[in-house]
């Protein structure tokens, strides 16, 4: 057999640390509160159990108690998409000052 050919490492740009966070989903606000207690409920479970159990509940839930995770989750759209039009309007005026140099 041939040896294999190791594939190109493809390297992503570095992340700006500057850039603001990322919009949490409905689900994530839900689990963010849930896990602490599914772990108390459950002593001992692994780590991918807490999710799947997670999962479950939030699939098990009706519109109604779905309702404030899903506000929460608009709330924090909108801080993100403020955020990103500041942080982008920041950028762009840094940009353009060090080409007029």
């Amino acid at each position: 057999m041939p040896p294999r050919e190791q594939k190109e490492k493809r390297s992503r740009a570095k992340k700006d640390p500057n850039a603001p966070k990322r919009a949490l989903s409905a689900y994530m606000f839900f689990a963010n509160s849930e896990r602490d207690v599914v772990r108390a409920e459950n002593p001992g479970i692994a780590f991918g159990q807490i999710g799947k159990l997670l999962g479950e509940k939030w699939k098990s839930m009706d519109a109604e108690k779905r309702a404030p995770f899903e506000q929460q989750a608009e709330a924090d759209k909108k801080r993100y998409e403020l955020e990103k039009a500041k942080y982008l309007k920041k950028k762009e005026s840094e940009y353009l000052e060090k080409n007029e140099e």
